[in-house]
């Protein structure tokens, strides 16, 4: 029996993020298995670019409900719409954000159905999604399914499924949708810069600093920071440029562990793990990371895990592919050098 697949694409001032593409192609695949058409829904004001940008990535159409009050992202509206969208579908996926992690549990609410989180992986059994997805801090793998009720909602990881081509000669319809607009009780004030650079969550390189990065007794601080915390802190920025040279050479974002967060090495911004954000790119460094458990819940999805540690017994070693025992400061600017020769 043909299922329709629906995919909410998440989108921020006008620029969809990755994984919503990600997510469409992943749709794209399921009805290919399973039959059906993909439907992309898009909620905000000015989202017509990118309904048809849903198209060329996979969606055979895309619904779009337009107003200048949902130019803002507010949970209570923008649920209230989606639920009417799908309602009839059999399953619904999102990319999973910090956005649609609030948005999937309110509709799943409306729609009096299950909400599977954080998926890697799907595949088909009786006519159902059976999806699987890391528990116990990424230490197993559960196979989840939501048997009766529909649809069937998914959020899905940042860069687990592969992001398709955009196809400009693909052809599908793109309609406005007429519904009642939810008064929000929430209201936007504003938005606040962080740094720049390649985000953490669409990053295909990762490069991350732990504790490590503040253990050089050879570097001296200047002598106007006499306080043992602040020495402490300089150090640990020594180490963290180190960190982004590496990752600026690889095109790649930085990274941190917990504890050099909450020590005040970097902003939190950057921390990965079970409090942080959760990746998955193609190449996670970890320089002077022990490899505490929540650490390795947020990074060990990552295709290929490369630990630098001064401490051969370091759990991280027990995850990584490559290993290198050996001081983060002695590594990482011949590494660095010789990448730029490359």
């Amino acid at each position: 029996m043909a299922k329709d697949i629906f995919v909410y694409i998440d989108h921020f001032q006008g620029e969809a993020l990755p994984a919503s593409w990600e997510a469409v192609g992943a749709a794209r695949s399921l009805a290919e298995s399973l039959g059906g058409d993909v439907a992309a829904i898009l909620v905000g004001e000015n989202v017509g670019d990118l309904a048809e940008q849903a198209i060329q990535y996979g969606a055979d159409k895309a619904l779009h409900v337009e107003d200048a009050s949902l130019a803002d992202f507010r949970p209570e509206p923008f649920s209230s719409i989606v639920a009417k969208i799908a309602s009839d579908a059999d399953v619904l996926l999102m990319p999973t954000s910090g956005r649609t992690r609030e948005l999937a549990a309110m509709v799943g609410v409306d729609l009096d159905t299950g909400v599977i989180p954080d998926v890697i992986e799907m595949d088909t059994a009786d006519g159902a999604i059976m999806a699987i997805r890391p528990i116990y801090a990424g230490k197993l793998l559960s196979k989840v399914t939501i048997p009766v009720n529909r649809p069937q909602i998914l959020t899905l990881r940042s860069r687990a499924f592969p992001k398709p081509e955009p196809d400009s000669n693909r052809s599908g319809a793109v309609e406005g949708v007429e519904v009642e607009i939810e008064q929000p009780v929430t209201e936007v004030t504003g938005y606040g810069e962080t740094e720049a650079g390649v985000s953490l969550s669409d990053a295909a390189v990762i490069v991350s600093g732990g504790r490590g990065t503040a253990n050089n007794p050879d570097l001296e601080p200047p002598a106007d920071i006499t306080d043992e915390k602040e020495q402490e802190i300089w150090r640990a920025q020594q180490g963290f440029k180190l960190i982004g040279e590496l990752a600026d050479v690889l095109g790649g974002a930085v990274g941190a562990s917990r504890a050099a967060v909450d020590a005040g090495y970097i902003p939190y911004s950057h921390q990965v793990g079970q409090t942080g954000k959760v990746v998955s790119p193609d190449l996670y460094i970890a320089a002077g990371i022990s490899g505490a458990i929540q650490h390795l819940a947020g990074m060990r999805t990552a295709k290929t895990i490369v630990a630098i540690n001064k401490d051969p017994d370091a759990p991280i070693f027990k995850l990584a592919r490559f290993g290198v025992v050996g001081d983060l400061f002695d590594v990482l600017p011949p590494l660095t050098e010789e990448l730029k020769n490359r």
